[in-house]
């Protein structure tokens, strides 16, 4: 049996200081993702999104380990891309106009026909209304600066703050959506505790 571990040979990308932020740059990486738009908080589509990811994440890896090649992993955390129609900079005000990405980082071994054989077999445990828009494409961010956030999501304004300041005072400028990685699950930890890596692609002033 492999064994691979995917947040330790991307450990930059999934790790990272809540005190000061820092440019990473991100590879084009492998995700399933569906898209939406509202609350997140009182959004029954993102909760459904949430929910069939990690479906999907669960049964490929291990249709994975029990295949022929035998390789077993750890499936990554939920990611999100957010964003507000017609503004440069993302602001978590407003959760009602929010357009998102819901995401997880898949290895390079699954395919579009083990996806479909995942999906064939989640849908016979439950029936997913969301299952059939989920795909898999390639997300390549580039320069980014990031910064971890601890505590409620809720209060999330103030390390967004923190990091377009650095953004701007490193004279450069945001240049794609405001990315979110969740390193817990909300419904196991405490709010003050919820860890959340805040990343925003820049570019050139």
């Amino acid at each position: 049996m492999i064994k691979l571990d995917y947040r330790k040979e991307h450990k930059v990308l999934y790790s990272a200081s809540a005190t000061r932020a820092a440019f990473v740059t991100v590879p084009a990486l492998n995700y399933l993702m569906v898209l939406g738009k509202g609350d997140p908080n009182t959004s029954e589509r993102y909760q459904e999104a949430v929910a069939a990811l990690f479906s999907l994440s669960y049964t490929l890896k291990f249709m994975i380990k029990k295949g022929p090649l035998q390789i077993d992993y750890q499936v990554m955390p939920l990611e999100g891309l957010w964003w507000t129609e017609g503004s440069r900079e993302f602001s978590p005000d407003k959760k009602e106009n929010l357009h998102w990405l819901a995401m997880i980082m898949q290895p390079t071994l699954v395919t579009e026909e083990l996806l479909l054989a995942a999906k064939e077999q989640v849908a016979r445990k439950k029936a997913f209304g969301i299952l059939a828009e989920i795909g898999l494409g390639q997300y390549n961010e580039g320069l980014c600066a990031q910064i971890l956030h601890r505590g409620p999501y809720s209060e999330e304004q103030e390390t967004v703050s923190r990091l377009h300041a650095f953004i701007k005072e490193q004279g450069y400028e945001p240049a794609g959506k405001h990315h979110e990685i969740y390193l817990n699950d909300p419904a196991r930890t405490e709010p003050k505790k919820l860890k959340t890596i805040l990343r925003q692609p820049v570019k050139k002033a």
